[in-house]
């Protein structure tokens, strides 16, 4: 049985329908990411980040898993598992991954405006006016350009002794999400899979680096097959 660290991003989930940030020259399904992803906006016009991720919310409850969650649930049975997402939606954990770290917040949760740690699972609209139990504003439970990464720490313990590490649709140009692999062991076998992989420093420094320029759902069970 191995230790496999699973870092990924929206490339999986766009199999499954959910559109990427990076698509249509970078805008979010038409927005900036300045208007709809920053705590300005958030204190600037919360009523149209509401209905965005309102709408985003949607969305997800009409995609499901594709190949490469499922196959990626499936490796629980024979090795240790853990799952580190950029993603926001809850696609692994349909899919039947039980360890799954969510790097940039979730989407089918909302969180007090004020007190960071009251969360609820949310998976109606949030409305101007939904209040948390100390009467604060409810927000959309993701972390926004400019905020810290609560969960960094955790991830960085649990890649600090992985055996094997699977990169998944991720650009690798978020971080701090793309350093984590600097914290990998130095004999840890890595394998990057993406149609347009892009090798930022922290890979290109990794000896034995393995890239396999496929879609995830078709690149992550071959992978798996050898592992």
């Amino acid at each position: 049985m191995s230790r496999i660290i699973v870092l990924t991003g929206a490339g999986i989930s766009a199999e499954s329908g959910i559109r990427t940030f990076r698509d249509a020259g970078g805008l979010w399904e038409g927005h900036k990411v300045e208007d709809v992803a920053t705590p300005e906006a958030w204190r600037r016009q919360p009523a149209i980040v509401l209905t965005f991720y309102n709408e985003r919310r949607k969305q997800l409850l009409d995609v499901l898993p594709n190949e490469a969650h499922l196959a990626l649930a499936r490796l629980e049975s024979k090795h240790e598992v853990v799952i580190i997402t950029q993603n926001v939606d809850d696609l692994h954990e349909r899919a039947g991954s039980s360890h799954v770290i969510h790097l940039h917040g979730e989407l089918l949760k909302a969180r007090s405006d004020v007190h960071e740690d009251l969360i609820y699972e949310w998976k109606e609209d949030i409305r101007l006016g939904d209040k948390c139990e100390r009467g604060y504003q409810l927000r959309p439970h993701i972390v926004w350009f400019g905020e810290m990464v609560p969960l960094l720490e955790k991830a960085i313990d649990e890649i600090s002794d992985a055996e094997i590490v699977l990169v998944i649709g991720s650009s690798m140009q978020v971080y701090p999400a793309a350093s984590l692999v600097a914290y990998a062991p130095a004999d840890a076998a890595i394998y990057y899979i993406d149609p347009n992989p892009q090798v930022n420093y922290e890979l290109a420094r990794r000896q034995g680096l393995q890239i396999i320029e496929k879609a995830a759902s078709i690149g992550v069970p071959e992978v798996l097959s050898k592992i």
